[in-house]
């Protein structure tokens, strides 16, 4: 498979740069940018080379656009470029490539043009982390489906990733979860829904404590207990985090998202206290106030802000297990890279960890990707109208349920077993998308009638689009055969196949700041254009090479949406 256009555009730009008259003057390492033009009026990609060479030579940007323009040779690939406006270059694919480019998409059926990384990597994905005994929220959401779009994506690149659930399982919490066990648990509710018993018990021990202060000393010592070791305590714990794992299993099934391990807190138990000791015996953390620090007084950011790894009544603290967890990951798991898909709250804590680890000397590359929150109507964080946080699986059950409604209403002939899969498929389809669609640290606006819509930028639409892509099969009666030779008569048609190229181009971008939101919005701008193209190009009404390039381009329109919402973790169906 040939490179990119784009990077074609590059390499080939950089050689008419190397044949000008100022090639001499040419910054080190100056490499021109390729941007994809917004309105293909002004040609299919651009650069402001040109622009930014003349504020460096000090000459005038449209006659330096020119001099590139004259050695440019576009070798068959680009027509003779065009300037436009203050000294922007325009570049058109010729025909000839793009015919040559349908036929090689066509034969690449798995990667559509996408070249593995030339560098592969091990990298140990950690997010989700849900608090064991506690029902996941919509709070949740950011974190597990980022985190999954993220590890689709590096997998599909050709790098190792490694996901793991580093669910919190050991704290403060499990001994007023113990003492509630003992004293008000139901079991036959725990055997329906773990989760949900595990929190009722959760919340009315929180409602004795109000009522009686010296309970929560009794909690205290359940938890004691438990640290001890003591048998009936670690027999209740290992059962409490059994019931919550099947419990948050179903959450994750329901949304396709799977992990390699569930490594929680309580996994690191044992590397803590040898930990704390070799960070003391390497001058890296210091006695203070009966506590043990680590101060970062050639750290500007930090100079002020110490990390605490362990208080001074013994216990340890989230840094410290977050420290034990990479000493594992690099040693066991052999990670290159870390990544830590967690809300943007937490920043200070990973600047923390993560200057912890150099001043340690390991070398993993340690990589923090926050994201913003979910908020209501009222831009406030979205609560149920008693005021309490929306649990993700009421979220989940109501997409589908809402979803039914669509399919019920465009749909009723087909069968129930029928419109359940597609409502399925549409319900959780939206939910993701409503996230991924949105650049991660951005706040934004849970609505319900928004991301269900079959108009705009939303799931539905772009799992219609594929629909349609399918359907045109159906009505041909067989699957698509082969491309035979291609002939592009019209620019709806050019300007599809020019879209469809351009996966190739965005894939390998969208972990260069971690931005899934991009590649929902190229998928969005497939289905725009492929909808053009339906409006402008009848397929069966016409016969012979013409209607097999466009067999080929709703082929090609279907691999790539169903390839492209794949690695955003969102499913497609046939019919809708």
């Amino acid at each position: 498979m040939a490179a990119p256009f784009a990077e074609l555009l590059a390499s080939r730009l950089n050689e008419a740069l190397a044949r000008t008259d100022f090639s001499a003057d040419l910054p080190d390492g100056f490499s021109p940018k390729i941007d994809q033009t917004q309105n293909r009026q002004f040609g299919d990609y651009q650069s402001n080379a040109a622009m930014i060479l003349a504020k460096v030579l000090k000459r005038n940007p449209r006659e330096v656009a020119t001099a590139i323009a004259d050695a440019f040779d576009g070798g068959g690939l680009f027509e003779a470029p065009e300037i436009a406006g203050p000294g922007f270059v325009n570049f058109r694919v010729t025909t000839a490539a793009l015919t040559d480019r349908l036929s090689a998409l066509i034969a690449d059926e798995v990667r559509i043009g996408v070249a593995l990384t030339d560098a592969p990597k091990t990298i140990v994905a950690d997010f989700s982390a849900p608090n064991v005994a506690k029902p996941m929220h919509i709070g949740h959401i950011r974190g597990t489906i980022i985190g999954d779009c993220l590890t689709r994506v590096a997998t599909f690149l050709g790098h190792r990733v490694i996901s793991d659930n580093h669910i919190g399982d050991w704290g403060t919490q499990f001994g007023m979860i113990l003492w509630g066990w003992k004293n008000f648990l139901d079991h036959s509710a725990l055997e329906a829904d773990p989760i949900s018993e595990l929190l009722r018990v959760y919340r009315e021990v929180n409602a004795k404590i109000a009522e009686d202060e010296t309970l929560r000393d009794t909690c205290k010592a359940e938890l004691v207990m438990l640290q001890s070791g003591d048998g009936e305590n670690l027999a209740i714990w290992e059962r409490c985090i059994e019931v919550s794992k099947i419990g948050l299993q179903k959450i994750y099934d329901r949304l396709d998202i799977r992990f390699d391990h569930w490594f929680g807190e309580s996994y690191y138990n044992e590397r803590l206290a040898p930990l704390v000791d070799e960070l003391i015996a390497k001058g890296i953390a210091e006695e203070s106030e009966g506590a043990i620090c680590v101060f970062f007084r050639d750290n500007e950011k930090l100079a002020d802000k110490p990390a605490l790894i362990r208080k001074s009544d013994g216990g340890f603290l989230y840094a410290t297990t977050d420290l034990a967890t990479i000493d594992f990951r690099l040693e066991e798991l052999e990670a290159d890279v870390i990544w830590y898909v967690v809300g943007a709250p937490q920043q200070l804590h990973f600047d923390q960890i993560f200057a912890i680890s150099a001043k340690r000397g390991q070398k993993a590359e340690l990589q923090f990707i926050p994201f913003g929150s979910i908020l209501g109507k009222d831009r406030k964080m979205l609560r149920t109208r008693a005021g309490e946080t929306v649990q993700l699986a009421d979220v989940l059950a109501e997409a589908v349920d809402r979803a039914m409604l669509i399919v019920e209403d465009k749909n009723p002939e087909l069968s129930a077993e029928e419109k359940a899969a597609i409502a399925e498929v549409i319900g959780i389809g939206s939910v993701k998308y409503a996230e991924l669609s949105q650049f991660r640290m951005t706040d934004y606006i849970f609505d319900w009638d928004t991301m269900l819509s079959l108009k705009g930028n939303t799931a539905p639409y772009l799992i219609n689009a594929y629909v349609r892509t399918r359907a045109i099969f159906r009505k041909l009666g067989s699957d698509f055969a082969e491309c035979g030779e291609v002939v592009l008569t019209e620019e709806a048609e050019k300007a599809l196949l020019l879209k469809l190229a351009q996966f190739a181009e965005i894939v390998p971008t969208i972990l260069e700041d971690f931005r899934p939101n991009a590649l929902a919005a190229y998928l969005y701008e497939v289905a725009t254009t492929y909808h053009q193209f339906w409006e402008a190009c009848p397929v069966l009404k016409v016969e012979g090479e013409i209607r097999q390039t466009r067999l080929a381009l709703c082929e090609l329109t279907g691999r790539v949406l169903r390839c492209g919402l794949g690695l955003l973790g969102i499913r497609t169906t046939e019919k809708m």
